[in-house]
């Protein structure tokens, strides 16, 4: 009896041994952070200069008092600079979104929490370090609240997101909102969720067309609440492309879209999918939304040893191929844990046919990569952060 038992925790050992054997020189870690004054647990993506340096956010670390996250880079050897340390007041806490970098240099980001109502921020940070609050959230009179994505810029300067709750009141609550913010800090409420048809609870970044027309996701809503895709037009019209039914189709997507030129939509859904996955609600998908509205499932994760709950976004070479990680999954065990992995980075090619990049070992490559999309560089190489442990940030060389 005692040594069945442990046989599936043997096996998954093995597994992992093996794993990390032949994943130790594809995979280097770049920095890992002490949960300190340099930051910890980075949930938001990167985004990466001409010259190689990296940018991103961490929810915690930096003010002891505080604990609230900190602005960062990365150079190409590895040092890390902290560029902003947030203390929770005005100035926002805990960042859980990527940053937007402009032609000048200067940095755009969102803050969870903190401002002046204690609803998030957006911010903007200048090449000397210099922070200035351009938006902070109220929840109030129409106002969003708690903004968990990144944001874009528009052909016009204007910065675009969304927030997970706030906006108009429908029944007496507050659904989510897509705002406009000019440079100079003037909001607009393009659009305010109603919880229904329409979705509920944005947390994703948007992706703009030619037209100006904004593309995303909401994590809830619809009669069976499993979240949606939509467009908002120019005018805060919105229109609901897709609604998920947590079935095979997936559920509750999370991070954003990406969008080719030819006008598909590629996305992630944490949950759906293989409902034979061990997970109780399926293991999450990675689907597609054609320019006509046709929607095809690419892949569905399996737990092990292909991946589990993708909670990021997903980025596209010039061949089709997309990239992206999951929270959880791969070939396991996990901080001893032999119910689930690490988390991957995987491919999903044109065929819908999934490789496996890497499957993250909890140990100092880090676990649980949540953060946004991963960046990629001319050679191919990927750059992304998890929070394992304190967190860390990897290039992966395939």
């Amino acid at each position: 009896m005692r040594v069945a038992s442990f046989a599936p925790a043997i096996v998954f050992a093995i597994v992992s041994l093996l794993t990390q054997w032949s994943q130790a020189q594809s995979l280097t870690v770049l920095y890992t952070f002490t949960g300190g004054a340099d930051g910890g647990g980075p949930e938001a993506g990167l985004i990466r200069d001409a010259n190689g340096n990296l940018y991103g956010t961490t929810t915690f670390g930096g003010d002891p008092s505080a604990d609230v996250g900190v602005v960062y880079a990365v150079d190409t050897a590895g040092k890390e600079t902290v560029l902003h340390t947030f203390t929770g007041g005005a100035d926002g806490a805990s960042s859980f979104a990527s940053l937007l970098r402009d032609e000048w240099g200067h940095l755009y980001g969102t803050t969870g929490y903190g401002g002046t109502a204690g609803e998030g921020t957006v911010f903007r940070l200048d090449r000397r370090g210099k922070h200035t609050v351009l938006h902070s959230f109220t929840g109030k009179r129409g106002d969003g609240s708690l903004p968990f994505a990144g944001l874009i810029c528009g052909r016009d300067g204007n910065l675009f997101g969304t927030t997970m709750f706030g906006g108009a009141a429908h029944n007496g609550q507050q659904y989510g909102t897509v705002f406009k913010l000019s440079r100079a800090g003037k909001e607009t409420i393009l659009y305010s969720f109603k919880g229904a048809a329409d979705g509920a609870y944005p947390t994703s970044d948007l992706v703009r067309d030619k037209y100006g027309n904004l593309y995303g996701t909401t994590s809830g809503g619809y009669n069976t609440n499993n979240g949606t895709v939509f467009k908002v037009d120019s005018r805060g019209h919105e229109t609901v492309l897709y609604r998920f039914t947590g079935g095979a189709d997936g559920g509750f997507p999370w991070a954003g879209l990406l969008r080719d030129a030819q006008g598909n939509l590629y996305g992630t859904t944490q949950y759906g999918g293989n409902l034979t996955c061990y997970a109780p609600n399926g293991c999450g998908t990675v689907f597609k939304i054609g320019p006509k509205g046709k929607f095809t499932v690419l892949h569905s994760f399996t737990g092990a040893p292909d991946g589990q709950l993708p909670l990021g976004g997903l980025i596209r070479d010039a061949k089709g191929n997309l990239y992206g990680t999951t929270y959880i999954g791969g070939a396991g065990p996990c901080f001893n844990d032999v119910s689930y992995g690490c988390g991957i980075v995987f491919k999903v090619d044109n065929s819908g046919a999934e490789t496996v990049m890497y499957s993250f070992t909890g140990g100092t490559d880090g676990a649980y990569p949540v953060a946004g999309r991963l960046v990629r560089d001319k050679a191919g190489n990927l750059y992304g952060a998890n929070g394992g442990g304190q967190g860390v940030v990897f290039k992966l060389t395939p």
